[in-house]
């Protein structure tokens, strides 16, 4: 059979007792502390006007703003049928289901909210945020590979991987794709933009560089990726994913001009 033999790595670190450590809830934690500490260096070496105190509570909403929107972006946007038959379900976060669109939701709500609270710039929290997302980016699509999930569609390439759960066939890893594009690649190019000061004083263009680069990678990958069981393929042959990364698009485009347009005043 052709494929690589996927590398059997339990989705479970270590147990203590009936408490399990997952690799999935390690990658959501891994982010928000990387994204809180390179934060808390940049507030500091920029001098952002924004406090230690600024940068906890800054963490702490953006983590309320991942799980909650992430959550019920997928229950809205991949599973209804299934959530309006179990509701509770719903708070049966241990199950998985996370949607990074509904967690970019979540995230702009929580700091359009965190923003009029400390009465400060709301694209200047965006642009301090987006360049450190791809690192929870990169190490959610690393524990995916690791369970065994949202993994790719059959082919014949070498690299291709033969999943357990995708009845050991050779697949695309997709969630390497993701990985590398998504996480390595946008990380690199939004942290250059952040160095820079031209980006820097056009307040918004490095948000808007994070939705457009994640929404056209998102766009790329999904062609290699099994479409969802409880959806596939929606009118045209594209995904719910590509679909949804639309929006994000427009939006992304929007704040490009809009950049410019604050940079004229």
């Amino acid at each position: 059979m052709t494929g690589l033999a996927y590398p059997e790595i339990s989705p479970i670190l270590f147990s203590i007792g009936p408490v399990a450590i997952r690799w999935y809830s390690l990658a959501y934690l891994f982010g928000i502390l990387f994204g809180w500490w390179l934060a808390c260096l940049r507030v500091k070496k920029y001098d952002l006007g924004l406090t230690r105190q600024n940068c906890d509570d800054l963490a702490f909403s953006t983590t309320l703003g991942i799980i909650f929107g992430g959550r019920l972006g997928y229950v809205l946007f991949y599973g209804t049928a299934q959530y309006l038959q179990n509701p509770w379900e719903i708070f049966a976060v241990w199950h998985g289901g996370m949607s990074f669109h509904g967690g970019i939701v979540g995230v702009i709500l929580a700091l359009l909210i965190f923003a009029r609270l400390i009465k400060y710039p709301f694209l200047k929290l965006t642009d301090l945020i987006s360049p450190l997302v791809p690192v929870g980016i990169f190490a959610g699509r690393l524990a995916n590979f690791i369970n065994d999930e949202l993994w790719g569609r059959v082919s014949d390439v070498p690299w291709a991987v033969r999943f357990p759960r995708g009845g050991y066939l050779p697949r695309h890893p997709s969630q390497l794709y993701e990985a590398c594009l998504e996480g390595i690649l946008l990380f690199v190019v939004l942290n250059l933009m952040w160095k820079n000061k031209y980006c820097r004083e056009h307040t918004g263009l490095i948000s808007a560089a994070f939705l457009l680069g994640y929404a056209l990678c998102r766009i790329l990958i999904e062609p290699f990726r099994e479409p969802d069981t409880q959806i596939g393929l929606l009118w045209g042959g594209f995904t719910m994913g590509q679909y949804l990364s639309v929006p994000v698009i427009a939006l992304g485009l929007y704040l490009v001009w809009h950049s410019f347009h604050i940079k004229k005043d």
